[in-house]
This record gives C-alpha cells, sequence and structure tokens, in this order.
C-alpha cells in the first residue's frame, strides 16, 4: 500500500470511527432522556394531583400522564376524576363510591423549554376533550369536611423533579363539555347543559376565573354565547361558588315547545350561585304564534328572575311584555316536571306554568287574533284582564293545555260582524225609545262595555256572568265561546230604558201600551230574554217577547 493511501484511510477511518461515537453517544443520551423523562412522569403526575387536590379540596385521580421533549415540553393526561369535597373518608358518601364532581377524557399541553429554577414554566394553552362536571344536589354538602383528600390512598406529596417545576397558565380550551345539575327534590330532573366550546382564565390566581363559552341549549333550540366569571372556589360546596356574566341567546326555535313558534333573540345579565341565579334579560320574538292557528304577533320581554341552578325551576319577578299593541306583565314559576318512567327510563315530563297574569293596556284583538285562524277577529276594543295562567306539562298543544281564571272589562267594544254590529245597534237605539234612527244611523258607531269573569279551558271560554251595556240597555249573559270554529252559545236577559210600546213605535207601538206594564221589571222600562247561538260567521241573535222568564241571575 502506498503511503498516499495509508495517508487516506489514516484520516477517513478516524473520522468514521468519530461520527460512530457521536452517534452511540447520542443513542446513549436518547436512552438516558427517555429513561429519565419515565423517571419523571410519576413525580410530575404526582405534583398535578396534588395541585387539583389543593384546588378543589378533594379526591383526584389520574389514571395516565406523559411527557416528550421533541420541540419543547409536550404534557398528555388521560382519565382525570376529581370527586365533590364531601365525597372523602368517613364523611358524606362512602369511600369508592358515588360519581365523581369532574371527569376528563384527556388534556394535553406545550410549552417551550426554557427552564429556570424556581421560575414556573410558563403555558399559553392547555387544551382539554370529554370534560363533564356532575354536580350533586345541595344535601350532598350537608356535612363537609375541611379534609383535602379522600381514599385510602395516601397523598402523594411531590419530592425531587415534582417539587422544583410549577406550571403558569394563559388559558384552558375545551371543546365537547357538558355540565350537569343534580337535584334532590322529588319529581324533579337534573338539569343538562351541553357547552360545545368553553375557554377559561385567570387561572392561577385563586380568585374568580373568567370564561367564555357556547352553549346548545334543548329546550328552546337555539344556541347561548357567555362570558363572565366563576368563583372563588367554595370548597364546601361548589354549587354556592359565585357566578356572573352576561348572555346572548339567538335564534331559539320556540318550536322545540309543542303548540307554539317563533325565533327568539334575549340578551341579559346573571349573578348569584350556581344553585341560585337572577337574571335580568330581555326576549324578541317578531313571528310568535300558536302553531294550531298560524297568526303571528311581535312579542317582546323585559324580565327579573331567579333561577335554581339544580332543577331549572324560574320564578319570574316579574315579566313586563307587549305582544302586538298590548302590554302585560306576568309574575310566577316555570316548574320542570319528571315524566314517566318508560322501560325503565325517565322520560322528560315537561314545564308546569303557573303565573298570574295582569293585562293593563291591551286590544282584545291582538289576543283574538293570535287564537284565531283568520285575521277578521270577532270583537274590537279596550280590554283589561287580570287572571290566573296554568299550562301543565303534556303532549298535547298548548292550545289544549292552557287554563284561565280571572276577570276582564272589555271597554269601547265593537263586534266585526256587521249582523252582530247590527243587532247591537238595533237593540241600543230601540232601547233608547228611538227606533225611528235605525235605519239612518251607523251600527259602527255604537260602542259597547262588556265585563266578566271568566273561565278558559280545553279551548273554551265560559262566561258565567256577562254584562254588556250599550247606550240604553244593558245585558246580563251566561254562556260558552269556542276558540275552535267561534261556536256561540248565550243565553241572558236584555234590559231596556225604554219601554216595549217605545221600543216598536209608530201605531205598532200605540198597539202595544197594554202590555207596558208585563215586562217592566226592576226599574228596567223593558226586559226581555236574548239568545245568541251559531257561530261566529254565522251567528243567530234573538230577542224573544215570547221568552219572557228572565235568564237565572248569577
Amino acid at each position: 500500500m502506498t503511503e498516499q493511501r495509508k495517508s487516506f484511510w489514516r484520516r477517513h477511518g478516524w473520522a468514521k470511527w468519530v461520527a460512530a461515537g457521536l452517534l452511540l453517544m447520542l443513542a446513549v443520551a436518547a436512552v438516558v432522556v427517555d429513561l429519565g423523562l419515565r423517571r419523571v412522569e410519576p413525580y410530575l403526575r404526582a405534583h398535578i394531583v396534588e395541585g387539583l387536590k389543593s384546588r378543589f379540596h378533594a379526591r383526584v385521580e389520574l389514571d395516565s400522564f406523559h411527557v416528550s421533549l421533541v420541540n419543547g415540553l409536550w404534557a398528555e393526561g388521560k382519565g382525570l376524576r376529581i370527586w365533590p369535597p364531601a365525597q372523602v373518608e368517613g364523611v358524606g358518601v362512602p369511600v369508592g363510591q358515588g360519581e365523581p364532581l369532574i371527569r376528563l377524557e384527556d388534556f394535553r399541553f406545550h410549552a417551550p423549554l426554557r427552564y429556570r429554577p424556581g421560575e414556573a414554566i410558563h403555558v399559553s394553552v392547555v387544551e382539554l376533550k370529554g370534560l363533564s362536571i356532575q354536580m350533586p344536589p345541595r344535601s350532598h354538602f350537608e356535612h363537609p369536611t375541611e379534609t383535602s383528600a379522600g381514599g385510602s390512598e395516601a397523598a402523594v406529596k411531590p419530592t425531587g423533579a415534582a417539587s422544583l417545576v410549577s406550571f403558569d397558565v394563559d388559558r384552558i380550551e375545551c371543546t365537547g363539555a357538558e355540565l350537569i345539575m343534580e337535584t334532590d327534590k322529588p319529581g324533579k330532573l337534573p338539569l343538562e347543559f351541553a357547552i360545545a366550546h368553553l375557554s377559561l382564565t385567570n387561572i392561577a390566581s385563586g380568585g374568580a376565573i373568567g370564561f367564555n363559552a357556547e352553549l346548545t341549549n334543548p329546550k328552546p333550540l337555539g344556541t347561548i354565547h357567555t362570558t363572565g366569571t366563576f368563583g372563588p372556589w367554595q370548597k364546601t360546596d361548589p354549587g354556592e361558588s359565585p357566578l356572573a356574566g352576561d348572555y346572548r341567546f339567538e335564534h331559539a326555535d320556540l318550536g322545540t315547545f309543542k303548540g307554539i313558534a317563533g325565533i327568539l333573540d334575549s340578551t341579559g345579565h346573571f349573578e348569584g350561585t350556581l344553585r341560585d341565579l337572577t337574571v335580568d334579560g330581555e326576549t324578541r320574538t317578531p313571528d310568535f304564534r300558536l302553531t294550531h292557528y298560524g297568526n303571528t304577533l311581535a312579542l317582546t320581554t323585559r324580565f327579573h328572575a331567579r333561577v335554581d341552578g339544580t332543577n331549572g325551576d324560574t320564578w319570574l319577578e316579574p315579566v313586563d311584555a307587549t305582544l302586538g299593541h298590548s302590554h302585560f306583565t306576568a309574575q310566577g314559576a316555570i316548574v320542570r316536571v319528571r315524566g314517566a318512567v318508560v322501560e325503565g327510563k325517565q322520560q322528560y315530563g315537561g314545564h308546569d306554568i303557573a303565573l298570574m297574569v295582569n293585562v293593563d293596556r291591551a286590544r282584545i284583538e291582538d289576543f283574538l287574533r293570535l287564537a284565531s285562524r283568520s285575521n277578521n277577529v270577532i270583537l274590537t276594543g279596550d280590554v283589561t284582564v287580570k287572571t290566573k295562567l296554568h299550562i301543565p306539562p303534556g303532549t298535547a298543544p298548548i292550545h289544549e293545555r292552557l287554563n284561565l281564571d280571572g276577570w276582564f272589562a272589555l271597554d269601547k267594544a265593537r263586534f266585526t260582524s256587521e249582523k252582530i254590529q247590527g243587532r247591537i245597534a238595533d237593540l241600543s237605539l230601540r232601547g233608547q225609545g228611538r227606533p225611528g234612527d235605525v235605519k239612518t244611523i251607523d251600527p259602527a258607531s255604537i260602542l259597547s262595555h262588556m265585563e266578566s269573569s271568566f273561565q278558559l279551558a280545553s279551548g273554551v271560554i265560559t262566561l258565567p256572568a256577562l254584562e254588556y251595556t250599550v247606550p240604553g240597555a244593558k245585558i246580563e249573559l251566561k254562556g260558552t265561546y269556542g276558540l275552535e270554529g267561534g261556536a256561540l252559545n248565550f243565553d241572558g236577559t236584555a234590559k231596556m230604558e225604554a219601554s216595549v210600546s217605545r221600543m216598536v213605535g209608530g201605531w205598532k207601538g200605540m198597539l202595544l201600551k197594554p202590555v207596558d206594564r208585563r215586562f217592566k221589571k226592576d226599574g228596567a222600562g223593558t226586559e226581555v230574554p236574548i239568545h245568541i247561538e251559531g257561530t261566529r260567521k254565522e251567528p243567530k241573535f234573538g230577542i224573544g217577547v215570547d221568552r219572557t222568564k228572565p235568564a237565572e241571575k248569577q
């Protein structure tokens, strides 16, 4: 071998050995780092578990935790469970039983490798998936404890690497979360919220956590956007933790409630605790309608309400509403009711609504149009109403379940049916002793006043003591009006100021003078039976001098 070739192999053989040595060192380093990470992982896991125990004052379990140093620090955990504070050894629900307060399928985060002893590792975002929060009822926390952790497993004190490591988190982002508020009230369902997205900030302060969330509301179906603060965390009962914020409820479909329809938007502010919220807001439904009838009216409300977060029960205190051109207020309770058990599965029962309604400035045609298939309502006029309203839960449409029990007064009333209004005008003019004006006076100029107690059930209005007055006459009726089809069935008496002879007038009136005394009664010049039957479209209105027996008075 020449000297030149020997020199070449000496040079390149040395380089190959250097390269092989470097590769071996890197492999050894990788093995060392991997072994180091495997030894550090339990300590970091213990550090995270202990931090959560301290934060929630509760038993915490974490199935797995892994870290990687490829392109920074990557960490991932799976199977996180946090129990309510009362579920600890010897207190409340026995250890190993009951449901966790928080379940989390997995979490992960990334941080740059800029670790300095004594300084926290800065994490911009922690990502969560599969978060489920199941809040037990208040009774679960009747005997709280100061113990920070439960179970037979002793708390693991972080040592070694974990004692040198802390984390500073800017934000937590969560997708696919749910919140379930349990209740121990008989007959009540838990309240469930599906949270499409949740963002948390100000996590490390120990005070109130900032949140931004997007929720899917099941009834009425729509999307709620909300921002606010939650906390500080109340370890004795998390349900008593403070909560405050603002919400925007968009494109809520009222059609998810059987019997009504329309698209609702709402905005408002809430504050209180998870179990006891006060909500102030307003709603706008430009196309509110009863689906059975179809006519739409604009409905707007402003409300102040208290909400029991354990079951969704709501107390309205009050609601200030405008329907069409009519104003009214309502206050009372909307209670969620548990349904029947079908094949071992609890069914959703619906809501039981019980309100006191005060209609102070309204037009009767707004309410009649809402409960009619036609825009041509039977009556117009100013109306005031005070009534109890009850809508029990059930599968029937709302107009069939609606129950009313109250009193109303209708002023400046006019029938839209020319036939009925013509009869009213005829009755008024004859009652005043002006039969000659019947053909010259516009019937629409005769306005009426009407008032009565009333009940509405199964789509039928019952008027047990209706007083109807027009100039020259007072009519007392009792009977029913059917909202479906407009069926009329009323009996009563008509009392006129004029005598029978003056009512008829002319030579026929002169012939009736001998019978005037027979029809005079209780100060009235004439009292005769009256009957209204048929339908709103085809009414039959009769005054019968042959039916001399007055209707029974209420």
